[in-house]
């Protein structure tokens, strides 16, 4: 229900401001310009409404455009030769999509709950990046860090235990409730353990067993199926092998 109303607070409206209205916007490549650019760029977008399950981009169909996820998550896959499904990144808002590919999607894009994002023409977006500098330099920062999580990642499916990865992938979504401004205590988990199985290169089997190790020694709490609570951030850090000042709150 909030992913809808979120979204429903993004819709275009000729009497509101979807800008203003958008609660993502601090956590988005949007939040460095000022109000003249924020309408420039508003008035360049589509503010769609996705819902559980909706494709936002198939693999293989002509990048014609771009995605600022606002509300809800999304996750990112390919398809194998033999069928087979990799999920390679789940998005959350304040995420773009479609930002390195080339003239064609190198994945599917796929809502895993109610959300809503801005919808910008490619072309039209490299136009707005040349007159905005500002909003250029902050998209080719979000980049430079998409380009860190994708080493993070070949590292962790390439070396790092069943214990280390699904401790490093509960450790980000924790920086991400921080820098959201939350606590990055509690953590929303959308998916399902298949899905987060998948994307750690892992079986189901593995991560509901691991995630039964870190809640009997007391490192989370299940608090229902979707979420859990991080009751020693400091392990959980040291377990992802990272300092453990990067597990504090």
């Amino acid at each position: 229900m909030t992913a809808k109303i979120e979204a429903l607070a993004c819709a275009v409206d000729g009497r509101l401001d979807p800008c203003g209205l958008c609660t993502a916007r601090h956590l988005s490549v949007c939040s460095v310009l000022a109000d003249d650019g924020l309408r420039r760029l508003s008035a360049i977008s589509d503010h769609q409404i996705f819902t559980t399950g909706e494709i936002l981009v198939r693999e293989g169909d002509p990048a014609t455009n771009l995605f600022n996820i606002t509300a809800g998550s999304v996750r990112v896959y390919k398809l194998l030769p033999d069928g087979r499904r990799q999920i390679v990144g789940f998005l959350f808002p304040g995420d773009f999509l479609g930002l390195a590919t080339g003239d064609r999607y190198a994945f599917s894009a796929e809502a895993l709950t109610g959300g809503s994002a801005c919808r910008f023409l490619k072309k039209t977006y490299r136009r707005m990046l040349a007159e905005q500098p500002d909003l250029e330099a902050a998209l080719l920062d979000r980049a430079s860090h998409e380009l860190q999580a994708a080493h993070n990642q070949m590292l962790l499916l390439g070396r790092k235990t069943a214990v280390e990865r699904l401790a490093s992938f509960l450790a980000d979504l924790a920086a991400r409730d921080r820098r959201a401004g939350g606590p990055g205590r509690v953590i929303q988990l959308p998916m399902t353990r298949a899905e987060i199985a998948d994307y750690l290169g892992l079986t189901t089997e593995t991560v509901s067993r691991v995630t039964s190790r870190l809640k009997t020694r007391g490192v989370i709490r299940l608090l229902s199926l979707h979420s859990l609570s991080i009751e020693k951030p400091a392990e959980l850090s040291e377990l992802a092998g990272l300092d453990a000042g990067d597990g504090d709150a």
